[in-house]
């Protein structure tokens, strides 16, 4: 495969789909679960999962600062779920001392929808694409407030599930569940520009 080279941060969570769904674009996907790893990716994926979790990972292997550096240093990310989660700046209802990659001025409230029992999925307009995405929302997070520059894409439930600030994408729901692959075309665009 020719083009960008993908990371998808593998502490936990969806890896192979986003990784399928990168491959269905033409783009290189690669696990990234060391520092040295991150060094080679054009942008990078953080999937959904449990976000305590891949913080607590994250750190272990010494990810955390790495990440926020080539974050800060303008690498394309997008994050779903959990990732939106990670990519905050301020987490709501989080664990007890569970902070953030950040980079993304939005504030998100973890598990909004509610619990396991409560997810859902159904079709959810998009900012860009022409014609509804299948979105799957498994304990996921909303956005509760949103900075300066960050565009909103979509909404459920009266709160945004899809915000962009630059070259950051984030959503609450998981677009790599399914053969759907538009959603990573928004996040190839800014890999591109």
């Amino acid at each position: 495969m020719t083009g960008p080279t993908v990371g998808v941060l593998a502490l936990q969570g969806d890896v192979r789909e986003h990784l399928d769904a990168l491959a269905l674009l033409g783009l290189r996907g690669v696990r990234v679960r060391r520092a040295a790893e991150l060094d080679d990716c054009d942008g990078l994926v953080l999937p959904g999962g449990e976000s305590t979790t891949m913080m607590k990972l994250a750190a272990i292997l010494g990810l955390l600062e790495p990440v926020r550096e080539r974050l800060a240093a303008g690498m394309p990310a997008f994050g779903t779920c959990a990732g939106m989660i990670l990519l905050a700046d301020r987490v709501l209802d989080g664990a007890a001392g569970q902070g953030s990659i950040g980079g993304l001025d939005v504030t998100v409230r973890r598990n909004a929808f509610g619990r396991q029992v409560d997810s859902f999925e159904g079709p959810l307009d998009v900012r860009g694409l022409a014609e509804p995405v299948h979105a799957v929302f498994i304990r996921a997070p909303w956005v509760e407030q949103v900075g300066r520059g960050v565009e909103v894409l979509a909404e459920a439930a009266g709160h945004p599930v899809a915000v962009r600030q630059g070259r950051l994408l984030a959503t609450s729901f998981h677009p790599e569940v399914g053969a759907d692959t538009r959603v990573h075309g928004l996040f190839a665009e800014l890999l591109r520009d």
